[in-house]
């Protein structure tokens, strides 16, 4: 029987995680494997899912599929309880089980650049990835962080995602910026050129994660780079994370997927998309 597992949202189309999974699939030898691109909203979701055959091994979700799917789940493991997020659905004996490797995904992208024990750090944005990387700083034993924000109401979510991990975060908005410059890693979870206009502010931060993967490098990327510091590309994170479902997804466990031939696969289909607008 073929497997099957895809990745929801929308829009969708642009998702690099079918590149990712499918070059998974071929460095393991697992031809008989299927992975698709799915437009779904939040409307669609229930739906969709009832709707799956035994053929489905999992999904991987966008926001804001990652808060949408917890009612739909039999079982969600605690890491994705505290950061209010599944990013992975598993189908196993008839269950619904939720799990998030968004967390596994930026702890790993952090520690391929070097970035293993900040002692001090900074998130940029209130979403999905923020609290996510609050989880992930909580497992680089980072417990006070802080948390810029356009707006204080936007820093809600993030604040009740804090108190679940036993984690400390002070607020501030993008016009306190200065207050965070002093942390030894910034995480950017902002949206493509949201944080252009506080790049050449936020240069001399000795190390950033940029979530932006795509164009590359961002123009904070750039003013890191040149200043001497540590950059980290939301690639990594993807990359990882991809790599942790894929692991979900078979059974194999951890580190049964090369990620090279991943890596290599990703670049590949960033390549060929630059080539197709360039």
């Amino acid at each position: 029987m073929e497997r099957r597992a895809a990745v929801l949202g929308s829009p969708i189309a642009h998702s690099l995680s079918p590149a990712l999974h499918l070059g998974a699939y071929a460095a393991l030898g697992l031809s008989g494997w299927r992975y698709d691109a799915i437009e779904c909203d939040e409307a669609g979701l229930p739906g969709l899912m009832s709707g799956l055959g035994p053929e489905w091994a999992g999904l991987s979700l966008t926001m804001p599929l990652k808060r949408a799917v917890l009612p739909l789940l039999d079982t969600v493991a605690d890491l994705a309880v505290e950061v209010g997020g599944v990013n992975t659905v598993l189908f196993r004996d008839g269950a619904r089980h939720g799990e998030n490797t968004d967390v596994h995904g930026i702890v790993q992208a952090l520690a391929e650049s070097g970035v293993r024990a900040p002692k001090s750090a900074a998130i940029l944005g209130g979403g999905a990835t923020a609290a996510a990387a609050l989880a992930a700083l909580r497992e680089l034993r980072v417990s006070e962080a802080a948390l810029v924000v356009r707006d204080r109401s936007r820093a809600r979510e993030t604040l009740e995602v804090a108190e679940r991990l036993g984690t400390s975060l002070a607020v501030h908005t993008f016009g306190e910026l200065e207050t965070v410059l002093d942390a030894e890693l910034v995480i950017s979870t902002l949206p493509p050129g949201a944080a252009d206009a506080h790049a050449e502010a936020l240069a001399s931060v000795p190390a950033v994660f940029d979530v932006v993967y795509a164009p590359w490098p961002t123009p904070l990327a750039r003013a890191v780079d040149k200043a001497g510091g540590t950059v980290v590309s939301g690639f990594s994170m993807l990359l990882h994370q991809a790599v942790r479902q894929v692991e979900l997804y078979t059974g194999l466990g951890r580190g049964a997927v090369p990620v090279e031939p991943v890596r290599a696969a990703g670049q590949a289909e960033i390549l060929r998309r630059a080539a197709r607008t360039g």
